[in-house]
């Protein structure tokens, strides 16, 4: 028999199967199964050694050309820069293993989800046993309050009612039956059915263990979960695919700088040629160096921390650095409905009684509209507890909250009319009854599913008077039953019958005055339909993933405005009819799934990953965990499970859907001042370049010494590259598409912005040189290595903006730019003290006019750039 069915049998031989009785298993036949099957527990996958994922973090190429270079400097004495560098890569590995093992605890977590401890029968005697010591073939007795300890069938209940949101992201705790279900059903519909890791909210019941550790449906989501796969970040992939790039380029230039100067230093047949020959090397050692930006990694974490400093005050908090760039690039929300796009709070929204229209709920004072709202007080087994939190059902707690938005304290209601009897709610009745004195007379009140109330109910009470309920009455009663199921308003129906006793029974409840209707549903968060507006501006769409019913789940998806004329909704059995070419057809027009499965979710993300989007998937319970992984971006709940939340990259503190998106704003404000970081280090590292191989061709003598070099990268790779990292989001940031995900990061402006401020830096070093060598060559190369800190320092304020001046945004709007210039300034001025001029290569005669010169170059190069930026805007907008 194939586990699939064991909803679809009968207990008899369910029982039979698992050679079990309805008395329990004998202690030594548990023991053969547990030694045979195992303990109940979920098995992890086998971790990868801490040292292994370290040296995994060296397989990048520019890591690699970096650390040759380290170790060539160390092996030519550059101790103190051979170990700048391999600090840098060592703390970036040392994260990258940090948040590897985190990752991790997503399936321990799911571990400690197995209640630590059961009630079984064995030899018919009911006993306690560790939760891991359950076996198949089990009989487990369920109490309110248990933990499900494993998958079985159901075999008795008593009003069982069961919470399993975190496995099918149901908001409402299921009625369980005892029945046989003959057709297919996904397992939030397997009534018949309970589920370990569940908890039981109400009621009692006894069931037969059929599946244990890793066959449970919690043990599939685990399997899913180490098999979900963790997709890099588009600016991962762009930064590894340029490094590659880089890494060949800088070694094919490092090679031939080194070649040409070697060359020479044989033809030219000096007598000192091998000291010559290593000076050459050191140079194209450096010049690798100078052209490498090592600080880049570390600059993008540090960019990426501070936007996540942004997002903790939108109520995001980042737990993977990446979310934050990845973010910026979402195409495709996935959104739960149940306390993301709605309040998570069930909400009376429209009463009915046959003297009103369709009333609004504050007007609440006839003497019908009591009756009905002591009614909703009194046949209620929601309470309150001392600190005021509501404890039971949410449909009951709605009746409460309801009550008390009237200013009525039901409390002193229950306090008036104390319950003397009562029938419990059972899901084969839908309603339940409790007796009350009400001005001297028992009266039973009811409260249940509509269709059964009107069908045993003969009278209908209007304006405080009893009438016959005709079938005129009924035929109103069902079409405004109808409104409301149409609206995804859930139903509830009162009525009442004055009885002579309070020993009451089954066959009393029979021949009631229908009061009236209560309507609620769980309401949409008031912020979100413009969240949902936002986000279409910003090209992204929005599509509900949920567990509730394919109509209630439509209907809130229609009235938030996600759900549009022409869109589909489907549910998860509707999609697993779907082939993949089918699913892709319909992909872009679905914008609900109900009803879905774990396996259903990450198909969905894997649908849109594989049309190229970039995705993001909301979850809070267990069974969300494997596609918050598989998503390019995972975003648990704050009130969710731990097992959601460790396979998160983000968590959401405030569970609104609104967050999500000022999210998103944030990553495309840190994914662009990332790309100016980039461009600027790459814009000054291609000057430096540019003046070296015009220097190369002139046949002129190196601009820049080793330690010019390396000192430049020091200065000015790192603080004013962070600063650029503070600048404020552009306004039309939250206007635009989002970028593709296949786009590199030096495409379009950031392409053309770096070219043009590279080839002004380094023809204003080329400049400088060629005005020095007149009176010396150590002249030309102090004015030269003078220009090009100078130029790389003022061009923070270019990089600021492709489109816009500084000017226009304020030269002293970023206050983080204004240090980074000062802190550039006054180490290029330690240069120049006496003493320590010598060791940079700057001679005497380098003076206040030669430093004006070169100001003055970096100046008219930064002056030109932002002139530049005038001409270029307007030409990509005509090209568009």
């Amino acid at each position: 028999m194939l586990e699939k069915t064991y909803y679809q049998e009968s207990i008899e031989q369910l029982i039979k199967l698992f050679d079990s009785n309805k008395e329990g298993l004998c202690n030594e036949q548990a023991k053969k199964i547990l030694e045979t099957n195992g303990y109940n527990e979920l098995k992890g996958r086998k971790q990868v050694p801490v040292w292994k994922l370290f040296l995994e973090t060296f397989k990048d190429v520019m890591v690699v050309v970096l650390l040759l270079v380290a170790m060539v400097q160390m092996l030519l004495g550059s101790i103190v820069e051979s170990f700048v560098i391999l600090a840098v890569l060592i703390i970036n590995s040392i994260v990258s293993v940090v948040q590897t093992k985190k990752a991790e605890d997503s399936l321990n977590a799911l571990k400690k989800l197995s209640s630590p401890s059961a009630k079984v029968l064995r030899d018919n005697k009911a006993i306690m046993i560790p939760a891991r010591e359950v076996v198949v073939g089990d009989i487990v007795l369920l109490d309110t309050g248990d933990f499900v300890p494993a998958d079985g069938r159901l075999l008795e209940e008593s009003s069982l009612k069961i919470d399993e949101g975190m496995l099918t992201g149901e908001s409402v705790p299921v009625e369980k039956k005892v029945t046989i279900l003959h057709k297919t059903a996904q397992v939030g519909d397997r009534i018949n059915m309970v589920f370990s890791g569940t908890l039981v909210v109400y009621g009692r019941g006894k069931f037969l263990v059929t599946n244990i550790g890793t066959t449970t449906e919690i043990g599939k989501v685990a399997d899913l979960l180490n098999n979900a796969t963790s997709n890099a970040t588009p600016l991962q992939r762009n930064l590894d695919h340029f490094s590659k790039k880089l890494g060949i380029a800088i070694l094919f230039l490092s090679v031939m700088i080194f070649g040409i100067q070697t060359a020479r230093i044989f033809i030219e047949g000096s007598t000192d040629i091998w000291p010559s020959v290593i000076n050459a090397f050191m140079f194209a050692v450096a010049v690798a160096v100078a052209a490498i930006p090592e600080a880049l990694q570390s600059i993008v974490t540090i960019v990426l921390s501070l936007g996540t400093n942004r997002m903790a005050k939108e109520h995001a908090i980042i737990r993977k650095l990446s979310a934050v760039e990845t973010l910026g690039s979402t195409s495709i929300i996935c959104t739960d409905k149940t306390g993301t796009l709605t309040q998570n709070k069930m909400t009376v929204v429209k009463a009915y009684l046959f003297n009103e229209k369709n009333m609004d709920i504050e007007e609440f004072l006839t003497e019908d509209k009591r009756l009905l709202l002591n009614t909703a007080i009194l046949a209620n087994d929601a309470s309150i507890n001392e600190a005021g939190r509501k404890i039971g059902d949410p449909t009951e707690i709605a009746l409460i909250d309801f009550a008390e938005k009237l200013a009525i304290d039901p409390t002193d209601i229950r306090q008036a009319y104390p319950r003397l009897a009562e029938l419990p709610f059972d899901s084969d009745r839908k309603m339940m009854s409790t007796v009350h004195e009400i001005n001297g007379q028992k009266m039973l009140l009811v409260k249940g599913a509509p269709d059964v109330i009107i069908s045993l109910s003969t009278r209908y009470l209007n304006s405080n008077q009893e009438h016959k309920l005709v079938r005129s009455s009924l035929e109103t009663l069902t079409t405004k039953i109808e409104e409301f199921s149409k609206e995804a308003l859930r139903v509830l129906a009162f009525a009442y019958k004055p009885v002579n006793t309070e020993q009451v029974t089954l066959d009393d409840e029979t021949d009631f005055t229908f009061i009236g209707l209560l309507a609620m549903i769980d309401p949409p968060r008031d912020e979100v339909f413009d969240a949902i507006k936002q986000a279409k501006r910003a090209g992204i769409k929005s599509i509900m993933i949920t567990g509730d019913h394919k109509t209630t789940a439509r209907a809130i998806a229609e009235n938030i405005g996600l759900y549009e004329k022409g869109d589909l909704a489907l549910t998860g059995a509707e999609l697993d009819e779907l082939s993949e070419e089918e699913l892709s057809e319909q992909l872009e027009n679905v914008s609900v799934y109900a009803r879905v499965s774990p396996e259903n979710k990450i198909r969905i993300v894997r649908a849109w990953q594989n049309k190229g989007n970039i995705s993001a998937m909301t979850g809070d319970g267990v069974n969300d965990a494997p596609a918050l992984k598989q998503a390019d971006i995972g975003i648990a709940m704050g009130t969710g499970t731990e097992v959601a939340k460790d396979a998160a990259a983000m968590v959401l503190t405030d569970d609104n859907f609104v967050s999500i998106v000022r999210a998103i704003a944030v990553g495309r404000q840190v994914f662009d001042n990332i790309k100016k970081s980039v461009a600027y280090l790459f814009a000054g590292n291609l000057g430096a370049i540019i003046a070296i191989v015009f220097a190369l061709v002139m046949d002129w003598n190196n601009p820049f010494t080793a330690l010019q070099l390396l000192f430049i990268n020091l200065v000015n790779d790192s603080v004013p590259a962070i600063a650029l990292g503070t600048e404020k989001a552009e306004k039309n940031i939250m206007h635009r598409k989002p970028r593709d995900p296949n786009e590199g990061i030096f495409s379009g402006e950031t392409l053309i912005s770096v070219t043009y401020r590279g080839i002004l830096i380094g023809g204003a070093v080329i400049i400088a040189q060629f005005i020095g060598m007149q009176q010396s060559i150590n002249l030309g190369v102090a004015m030269a290595f003078s220009t090009l800190i100078l130029a790389r320092t003022l061009q923070i304020f270019p990089a600021r903006s492709n489109s816009q001046t500084a000017i226009l945004l304020g030269i002293f709007k970023n206050k983080a730019v204004n240090y980074a210039v000062l802190f550039c300034s006054l180490l290029y001025g330690f240069t120049l003290l006496p003493g320590v001029r010598n060791i940079f290569s700057i001679p005497a005669i380098f003076g206040l006019k030669e430093f004006v010169i070169s100001l003055g170059l970096a100046i008219a190069a930064i002056i030109i750039m932002e002139c530049s930026k005038v001409i270029i805007v307007g030409l990509l907008k005509r090209k568009r």
